[in-house]
């Protein structure tokens, strides 16, 4: 398990009121954050360091690894082997290798569980489709 990578980012899209989104652009005006964009991430970063607590809490909880999650062949080849299949459970991103098979990921992985996202191979992620949740 790795820390978070800042450089990778998924994008959302949200609806904002008129009013809010013009405080928001104001501030951007006065020189408190450089954009949109810096003052959205600032607002959700307040929001979770807010709620840290309890977000520990859960992540015990629910046995969930936070951060980056990647998936080698070495690890599926590993987990084949003992007849121990996965089970993947995060909050962040959860990536399988490019040299992962469609096969070996299916013989390898019981279930994935994702609170972010999944990077793998297109065939990868319908090999797996439904073990996804």
């Amino acid at each position: 398990m790795q820390g978070e990578r800042g450089s990778e980012t998924e994008k959302l899209t949200i609806n904002i009121g008129h009013v809010d989104l013009g405080r928001i652009d104001l501030l951007v005006r006065e020189g408190f954050y450089s954009n949109r964009t810096d003052f959205i991430r600032s607002a959700i970063r307040g929001q979770l360091a807010t709620h840290s607590g309890e977000l520990a809490q859960s992540l015990g909880r629910h046995s969930l690894e936070l951060g980056l999650r990647e998936v080698t062949v070495a690890e599926l080849e590993d987990a084949r082997a003992r007849r121990a299949p996965l089970r993947l459970r995060v909050v962040g991103l959860l990536r399988i290798a490019k040299d992962v098979t469609p096969d070996l990921a299916r013989a390898s992985i019981a279930s994935i569980t994702v609170l972010g996202s999944v990077q793998a191979s297109a065939e990868v992620k319908r090999a797996l489709a439904d073990r996804i949740n």
